[in-house]
């Protein structure tokens, strides 16, 4: 009786494990979902006027030279 218990036990264990796994990668998702790290098309994607960047022409120099803030 007593390895029944404890592979129950066993088995209960894994199996509140693999829960937990799933939950916690589920709230990772939804995480990375909200956070846009790059837009595909930033020229198309936002009206003129709209960037993330200033507007004393220093997100266009950076752009062409490929330095990041």
């Amino acid at each position: 009786m007593e390895p029944l218990i404890t592979l129950a036990a066993g088995a209960l264990l894994i199996a509140l494990g693999m829960h937990l796994v799933h939950r916690l990668n589920a709230q990772h998702d939804a995480r990375i979902a909200v956070c846009h790290y790059s837009d595909p098309f930033p020229a198309t994607s936002r009206p003129p006027g709209h960037s993330h960047h200033s507007s004393t022409g220093q997100a266009s120099s950076r752009r062409l030279t490929g330095i990041r803030p």
